[in-house]
């Protein structure tokens, strides 16, 4: 039987970025917020604090701050007329686990997204026509513009200390950053990392065939920075520990360093840590959820969280999984197309390739997360796609954010995997390699989707989440063309050795590495008919429930998620306050 606690005026589900960020906004305005977290807080325990936070084995290679796979995972088919298998150890991509979840493990990688983005199948109908998009793509806007989002991008860089260089101020272009770059009014709070040797190579042969490389905006702090809620970020001391990682010198803009202390002393804010929610409570009569119920991990007691209002603020794929298994929203179906939950479900679109240097240092060590160099010609609609056969694109750059041991030990085709002749290699080219890589978009198709499984369960008792997804031939081809940009720079670059880049094929890995960056399952739109949530995020089938998060996005662009997160978070936090005063439909 379950305890019954007193009620709670917004209750959060999953303590990472987008919850404290929603929970700054209310709190501010003397709103009652309590976050429900299942990990613990890491930010004073060892995965923080030299020596043991350098273990790369204990945190980069057994991922001691990720979900834990043995109590729960997913399961994955490439088609609907296959049988789904447990993944049972996924790398794919990595959920968080703990306070400030995923965003405490991440590089920092920061970016706006493109101006069109928010109205991309606008634009792409308005510059390539109807036809351009195929019928299984279901691309749709967000129901939210850039310029609705651009003060909330504003006060996130703020917050979280983002150094970078503005490409577009006030809509003019400025040298030295993103000629492509969403006008913004303010410059970004610091200034840019220090470009690394890769970075310099790479912007001279990027040159060289006219294009405008620029340096990544960080949430790596190239010096100590107080942001406005008075929170401090320390001076990066490029050691290679940021993806994967807690960063021990305070220095990477991260949720457990700038958003939960400071939240935590606030009086109507309470988290709860080691709290696994099983369930979201739905009156389907009513239309409304009452709340929610978990365990408490430390007693193993099951407890009854009554709620005014629900936010769902997990993992893009735990996100999903509620609604899912609480019956809110019609289920996608793949025969049909009818139905929402679960539907767009994208990755990113990753390749390149190492570039190898006889008489050159890149010393990989020296680095930190989003070191990074980058042109942005190719990404999303940035380019002409008349008559290529794809959409969407990505962004090119030097891509060196570490040179750990275990997992750093480049090599050029044709080396041995193992042996003396692969030690060999690996001590000729480790300090004389970096790889060219693109960062690439992915877009949705009808048969790539989300449902619960009907075999498998996890250590609680509750279905996986079934994953039927591959590779579909708009990334292939997408791939194909910007894996022949890649093999033009790395040319340039004068490499002793530049082997050609593979672009991406199916079938899809769950084994590889890509990034983290999974969206959709609960996407956002101004039709309930085609979105599981409107443009303030809030549930159409269910008026106090709202979902925050990588899961409301409807497709997967080529930059790095992040940053409409924050901003999207911050709205919505703001959106709350609003809906509090007078519930209803906003």
């Amino acid at each position: 039987m379950a305890t019954r606690l007193k009620r709670r005026t917004v209750v959060f589900v999953g303590g990472g970025l987008t919850a404290a960020l929603a929970a700054r906004q209310l709190t501010a305005r003397g709103i009652d917020a309590l976050v429900l977290e299942r990990g613990a807080d890491r930010s004073q325990a060892a995965e923080a604090k030299l020596p043991t936070q350098r273990d790369e084995l204990r945190w980069g290679v057994h991922g001691g701050l990720f979900q834990d796979w043995a109590i729960q995972t997913y399961s994955l088919r490439h088609a609907t007329d296959e049988t789904a298998l447990p993944i049972r150890r996924p790398e794919a991509f990595l959920p968080g686990e703990g306070m400030g979840g995923a965003a405490n493990h991440w590089n920092g990688q920061t970016w706006r997204w493109a101006e069109y983005d928010p109205v991309l199948r606008t634009r792409l109908e308005d510059r390539y026509g109807k036809k351009a998009i195929p019928a299984e793509m279901a691309i749709q806007d967000w129901g939210v513009t850039y310029a609705e989002l651009e003060p909330y991008h504003d006060l996130f860089e703020k917050l979280f200390g983002i150094s970078g260089k503005a490409g577009n101020l006030r809509g003019k272009i400025q040298d030295g950053g993103n000629p492509f770059e969403a006008p913004r009014q303010n410059e970004y709070p610091q200034r840019p990392l220090p470009i690394t040797e890769a970075g310099l190579i790479f912007s001279e042969a990027a040159e060289k065939l006219g294009h405008r490389p620029f340096p990544m905006a960080a949430a790596n702090s190239p010096e100590a920075y107080t942001n406005p809620d008075g929170m401090q970020l320390g001076q990066c001391q490029f050691c290679g520990h940021c993806e994967r990682f807690i960063c021990e010198a305070n220095a990477k803009g991260s949720p457990e360093v700038l958003l939960y202390p400071m939240l935590l002393q606030r009086p109507n804010f309470e988290l709860r840590l080691r709290t696994h929610v099983l369930g979201v409570d739905y009156d389907h009569q009513a239309r409304r959820v009452t709340g929610v119920r978990y365990l408490d991990l430390v007693t193993g007691q099951e407890f009854e969280q009554p709620a005014d209002i629900v936010v769902l603020s997990s993992f893009t794929m735990s996100n999903t999984k509620f609604l899912l298994m609480a019956g809110i929203g019609t289920p996608y179906d793949p025969k049909t197309g009818h139905g929402v939950v679960g539907r767009n479900f994208c990755h990113q679109t990753m390749f390149g390739t190492n570039v190898y240097f006889k008489n050159r240092w890149t010393n990989p060590f020296l680095a930190s997360g989003a070191s990074q160099t980058v042109i942005d010609e190719f990404n999303g609609d940035n380019f002409d796609h008349s008559g290529l056969g794809f959409l969407g694109g990505g962004y090119i750059y030097a891509n060196v954010t570490n040179g750990r041991p275990i997992a750093t030990h480049p090599v050029p085709p044709g080396t041995p995997p193992w042996g003396s002749k692969w030690k060999q290699a690996t001590a000729d080219w480790y300090a004389h390699s970096f790889n060219i890589y693109v960062h690439g978009s992915w877009y949705p198709h009808r048969d790539n989707y989300l449902d619960l499984d009907p075999t498998y369960v996890d250590a609680y008792g509750q279905p996986l989440l079934r994953l039927t997804f591959d590779v579909r031939d708009n990334e292939r081809r997408m791939s194909e063309h910007l894996a022949g940009k890649v093999n033009e720079i790395a040319r340039a670059t004068g490499a002793d050795i530049a082997p050609p880049s593979a672009p991406r094929q199916a079938p899809y890995d769950s084994r590889v590495y890509q990034t983290t960056h999974v969206t959709g399952g609960t996407i956002m739109g101004s039709d309930p008919r085609t979105s599981v949530v409107s443009p303030h995020l809030q549930h159409w089938d269910a008026e106090n429930l709202f979902v925050v998060g990588a899961s409301t996005y409807p497709f997967n662009a080529g930059y790095n998620p992040t940053g409409p997160l924050g901003a999207m978070a911050l709205k919505l936090g703001d959106d709350l306050g609003d809906y509090i005063k007078r519930p209803r439909q906003l």
